[in-house]
């Protein structure tokens, strides 16, 4: 464990505290902004993803707003919004934890990636690279392409 994935787990919890909190708009918060991500991100790329994804929230927050009037009204809704910031906040940490520059290294065995780039500060290098949650997301660059497309657009767009 280093100081980022501290980092990481406290901005989880956060996430995680924000969709209880605001109930059954929570949960409508967690899924809509997963989905406004991964539409902006398969659709177009760079400045245009963000201006895409920001319009796409504000529309969801906007029919969240009138679809969901009372958002705490029974107990569970609770649960439900702690639900949806938990995978709301999920995706996030991963897109922090696999967000760093990429070194391509060349040796006898032909080129290969290696992350995070070793020419990042050592202090950031040191704590990135020993991080569980960012070891633990490993198996991401050889899974779905529609999960590299959520969490890391660019190198999905690169293939």
């Amino acid at each position: 464990m280093t100081w980022f994935d501290a980092l990481l787990v406290t901005l989880w919890a956060v996430i995680t505290a924000l969709g209880a909190r605001r109930g059954l708009a929570g949960l409508a918060w967690g899924v809509g902004g997963l989905a406004a991500a991964f539409l902006a991100n398969a659709l177009v790329g760079g400045p245009l993803a963000a201006l895409l994804s920001a319009a796409l929230g504000v529309g969801i927050a906007t029919v969240i707003l009138r679809l969901v009037p009372m958002p705490l009204e029974n107990p569970w809704h609770l649960g439900a919004g702690a639900v949806g910031g938990f995978v709301l906040g999920g995706v996030l940490i991963s897109t922090l934890a696999l967000g760093f520059p990429l070194d391509v290294k060349v040796g006898t065995e032909g080129k290969r990636g290696v992350y995070p780039s070793p020419s990042l500060p050592p202090v950031l290098y040191r704590a990135v690279s020993g991080s569980a949650v960012q070891n633990g997301l490993r198996s991401v660059w050889g899974g779905s392409p529609a999960l590299k497309t959520l969490l890391m657009p660019d190198q999905a767009r690169a293939r």
